[in-house]
């Protein structure tokens, strides 16, 4: 199976109303805001979307909100991951009709050994005919996916791509290098989206491109085309919002400037905090100056 999940992706905020309730409103304008300004697909309930803090009912109206908005015009990722192997594959075996992949994080807290994450994603590959993107990202589930372990589940018919967070150029350049063909990297750090793109990569899955998916999707498809003066021009003109974005952690910053945009509020689930009054002001300012 070929990857088809290429460009600029995008892992969409859940919006909160003040009640802490989902704002279905604001998810249809952020879904149509995306549509309208160079997406190329949709990622529904990453960790982005504050998943750990959704009920499987919330998360399941968030998907449906989504499918019925887009209304097929871009491609639909869903995520559904966890460290309860079993658990994650009767969860694919109820995506709904409108999901056009999965995106599934490496399991998390268990810190398995490398047979036990290959173990656990050839076991979920086998609950779903989706193609599924694999997701590394250390930083959340100690444990690194080492460059043999993806080339071994890459073998896999229905794995087709990897979301690559470990922030080390030489491992993703590793993987870009030695992977098949078809099978896709994509970026999942924001900040060295251009360099990786350059150097090979097919794509990302963004956090910025949900408060700037015009100037976002832009950088990403000039990398693609080899255009590198405008791809730096607007990675660099994206990297003081970006670093500012993760300051206090994701997606406090991300919603800071929606907000700034009216297209949704700050409000995020515990144990997320609203970020911090200095940093509200510089993103708000950021965010003038690049629109």
């Amino acid at each position: 199976m070929k990857n088809i999940f290429t460009g600029s992706g995008v892992a969409l905020v859940t919006p909160f109303n003040a009640d802490f309730s989902i704002d279905f409103d604001a998810l249809k304008k952020l879904v149509n805001y995306q549509i309208d300004n160079g997406t190329d697909f949709l990622v529904v309930q990453g960790t982005t979307g504050e998943s750990p803090t959704l009920s499987q009912e919330e998360k399941m109206l968030v998907l449906q909100t989504v499918i019925d908005e887009n209304k097929g015009r871009l491609k639909i990722v869903y995520g559904v991951g966890g460290n309860n192997t079993i658990a994650v594959g009767e969860t694919l075996k109820k995506v709904p009709a409108g999901v056009d992949g999965i995106l599934s994080v490496s399991p998390y807290y268990n810190k398995p050994i490398q047979n036990g994450i290959i173990e656990h994603y050839k076991y979920i590959a086998t609950c779903t005919a989706l193609p599924i993107i694999l997701y590394n990202v250390p930083g959340r589930t100690g444990s690194n996916m080492l460059p043999e372990t993806t080339l071994e589940l890459a073998k896999i018919d229905n794995i087709v791509a990897m979301k690559e967070a470990s922030g080390s150029m030489e491992q993703i350049m590793e993987l870009i290098r030695l992977c098949p063909p078809d099978f896709g990297i994509l970026s999942g750090d924001d900040a060295i989206t251009m360099p990786l793109i350059a150097a090979g990569a097919d794509g990302v899955i963004s956090v910025v491109a949900n408060a700037f998916p015009k100037r976002f999707s832009t950088m990403v498809h000039a990398s693609q085309e080899g255009d590198l003066a405008l791809a730096r021009t607007e990675h660099y003109a994206l990297l003081p919002i970006t670093k500012q974005f993760f300051e206090e952690g994701n997606p406090g910053g991300v919603k800071v400037s929606l907000a700034k945009q009216g297209i949704m509020n700050e409000t995020m689930r515990l144990p997320l905090m609203p970020v911090s009054e200095g940093l509200r002001q510089r993103i708000q300012a950021e965010t003038a100056k690049l629109l």
